[in-house]
C-alpha cells in the first residue's frame, strides 16, 4: 500500500470512529480538537486500525497515538516491517 492509501483509510476510520465528517479529519486532528475522542473511542480506533491495516499495535504505541500525524507514522512503520 502507498502512503496516500494509508492517509485516506486513516481519515475514513477516524471519521467513522469519532462520528465526524471526513472533511473535519486532517493532519492537525488530535485528541485536543476532536470532541468525541475519549478513552473508549481511542480503543475503538486502535481496534479498527489493527483490523483494517492487519497489524498488531504494540502497547507502548497505543498511548502515544494522540494525533493524526503520529498514528499515520506508526501505521506506516508497522506496514513496512
Amino acid at each position: 500500500m502507498k502512503i496516500q492509501h494509508y492517509e485516506k483509510t486513516l481519515k475514513d476510520l477516524m471519521a467513522l470512529v469519532f462520528k465526524a465528517e471526513k472533511l473535519q479529519i486532517d493532519v492537525d486532528s488530535s485528541i485536543d480538537n476532536i470532541d468525541n475522542w475519549d478513552s473508549i473511542t481511542h480503543l475503538n480506533l486502535i481496534i479498527a486500525l489493527e483490523e483494517e491495516f492487519d497489524v498488531s499495535i504494540p502497547d507502548d504505541d497505543v498511548g502515544n497515538m494522540i494525533n493524526y500525524k503520529i498514528i499515520l507514522h506508526i501505521i506506516t512503520e508497522l506496514k513496512e516491517k
